[in-house]
C-alpha cells in the first residue's frame, strides 16, 4: 500500500485521535498534491464543527437571559435545538470522514 494513501485516509480518520490537528501538519509538511488536497479537505470537515459549537453558548444564554420571569418549568427551546443539530451535524461529518478514509484506501 503507498505511504500517501495511507497517509491521505489517516487524515480523515484522524477525528477520531487528533482532531485537526493531524490534517493540518499534513497539508504543511507534505509536498505531494494529491495528499494536500485530502488534508485539505479533511481539516475543512474537522472544523465545521468546531465553528458551529458557539450557537449552543449562544442559544443557552439567549433562553437562559431573554425571559427572566418566565416559569421555572419553561423549556430552553433554542438551546433543545441547536444541540440536536449540532449532535446531527457531528454525526454527518463523521459517517463523511469514514466513507472518505475508506474510498482513499481502497482506491486504484
Amino acid at each position: 500500500m503507498e505511504s500517501r494513501k495511507v497517509l491521505s485516509s489517516l487524515c480523515y480518520f484522524s477525528i477520531f485521535f487528533a482532531g485537526f490537528i493531524f490534517p493540518l501538519a499534513v497539508y504543511l509538511a507534505t509536498g505531494d498534491q494529491e495528499t494536500k488536497s485530502h488534508a485539505k479537505k479533511s481539516l475543512v470537515s474537522h472544523l465545521i464543527p468546531l465553528i458551529t459549537t458557539p450557537l449552543i453558548i449562544f442559544a443557552a444564554f439567549h433562553d437562559f437571559t431573554s425571559q427572566p420571569n418566565a416559569l421555572p418549568n419553561a423549556l430552553p427551546i433554542f438551546t433543545i435545538i441547536s444541540i440536536i443539530v449540532l449532535i446531527l451535524l457531528w454525526l454527518v461529518i463523521v459517517i463523511w470522514n469514514i466513507i472518505k478514509g475508506v474510498k482513499v484506501l481502497t482506491a486504484e
